[in-house]
C-alpha cells in the first residue's frame, strides 16, 4: 500500500539557481522581452485585422500565431516576474494545473498553425492555380478553430492525469512555471500512464506536425529548383525563409527542452531553467520582429503608425 495518501496544496517554483541575489536585476531584461512580445504581437494582430489588403491566408495565420504567442507569454511571464522580484515561489496546486494545461495546449495550437502556414506556402508555390480556391478565408478560419480544439483536446487529459497522483515528498519544481514532465517527476505513484500518454500526445501533435512541415518544404524546394530562372527561384525561396526561421525558433527549443527533461538529470539545475525560459520567451519576442522587419506590408504600416503618432506629438507641442 502506498503510504503517501495526501497531496501538496502548493508547489515551489525555481528562479535561477546560484543567481538568487541577481534575480531582481535579471528580471528587468525579462520584463523588456515581455513588453516587446506584447507590443509586437498586439501590433501584428491590429494591423492584420484593420488592413483589408492583409486579409489573406498567409497573414491571417500570422495573426493567429501572434495571438497564441501573446497568450503564451501572458500565462507565464507575470508569475516569473513575481518570482524574480518578490520571491513569490509558491503556486497553488490548481493554479499549477491550469498554467500547465494552457502552456501545453497553446504550444500544440502554435504547432498546428505553423503546419497550416507551411501548407499555405506549399499551395502558393506548388499549386498556385488552386491556392485561392482551396484556402479561402472561411477555410482559414476553420483551420484556426481546428488548431485550438486540437490543442485543447489532446492536452486536456494532462491535468486529470496529474490530479490522480499523490505528491507528498519534495514539492520543488525545476522551472519557473508548471509543465507536465516536471510535476510528474515529483509524484509518489505509478506515472507510467502519464509517460505513455504524454509521449503519445507529443508525437501525435508536434511530431506529426514536424514531419508534415518537413514534407511540405521538401516538395516546395523540389518545385522551386525546377523553376527556369534564378530570379523566380530566389523570389519563391524568399517567401519561405521567414516561415522556416519561425518553425526552427519554435521546434529547436522544444526539442532541446524535451532532451533536457529526458536525459539531463545530471545537468546543472540552471540549464533546465534557462532551456525552459528560452522555449517560452524567445518565440513570442522573435516572431513579430522577424515578420515586421521582412514583410513589406506590415513594415510599411508600422512606419505609417509611428509617423502619425510623431506628427500628432509635434502638433501638440506646436500648439503650446
Amino acid at each position: 500500500m502506498n503510504p503517501c495518501n495526501f497531496t501538496h496544496t502548493t508547489f515551489i517554483l525555481v528562479g535561477l539557481p546560484g543567481l538568487e541575489t541577481a534575480q531582481f536585476w535579471i528580471a528587468f531584461p525579462f520584463l523588456s522581452m515581455y513588453v516587446v512580445a506584447v507590443l509586437g504581437n498586439c501590433t501584428v494582430v491590429f494591423i492584420v485585422r484593420t488592413e483589408n489588403s492583409l486579409h489573406a491566408p498567409m497573414y491571417i495565420f500570422l495573426c493567429m500565431l501572434a495571438a497564441i504567442d501573446l497568450a503564451l507569454s501572458t500565462v507565464t511571464m507575470p508569475k516569473i516576474l513575481a518570482l524574480f522580484w518578490f520571491n513569490f515561489q509558491e503556486i497553488t496546486f490548481d493554479m499549477c494545473l491550469t498554467q500547465m494545461f494552457f502552456i501545453h495546449a497553446l504550444s500544440a495550437t502554435e504547432s498546428t498553425v505553423l503546419l497550416a502556414m507551411a501548407f499555405d506556402r506549399y499551395m502558393a508555390i506548388c499549386q498556385p492555380l488552386r491556392h485561392a480556391a482551396v484556402l479561402t478565408n472561411t477555410v482559414t478560419a476553420q483551420i484556426g478553430l481546428v488548431a485550438v480544439v486540437r490543442g485543447a483536446l489532446f492536452f486536456f487529459p494532462f491535468p486529470l492525469l496529474i490530479k490522480r497522483l499523490h505528491f507528498c515528498g519534495s514539492n520543488i519544481l525545476t522551472h519557473s512555471y508548471c509543465v507536465h514532465q516536471d510535476m510528474m517527476k515529483l509524484a509518489h505513484a505509478d506515472t507510467m500512464p502519464n509517460v505513455v500518454y504524454g509521449l503519445t500526445a507529443i508525437l501525435l501533435v508536434m511530431g506529426v506536425d514536424a514531419v508534415l512541415i518537413s514534407l511540405s518544404y521538401f516538395l516546395i524546394i523540389r518545385t522551386v529548383l525546377q523553376l527556369p530562372s534564378w530570379t523566380e527561384r530566389a523570389k519563391a525561396f524568399g517567401t519561405c525563409v521567414l516561415h522556416i526561421v519561425v518553425v526552427l525558433t519554435f521546434y529547436v527549443p522544444l526539442i532541446g527542452l524535451s532532451v533536457v527533461h529526458r536525459f539531463g538529470n545530471s545537468l546543472n539545475p540552471i540549464v533546465h531553467v534557462l532551456m525552459g525560459n528560452v522555449y517560452l520567451m524567445v518565440p513570442p519576442v522573435i516572431n513579430p520582429i522577424i515578420y515586421a522587419a521582412k514583410t513589406k506590408q506590415i513594415r510599411s504600416r508600422v512606419v505609417a503608425m509611428f509617423k502619425i503618432t510623431c506628427d500628432k506629438e509635434h502638433q501638440a507641442v506646436g500648439s503650446h
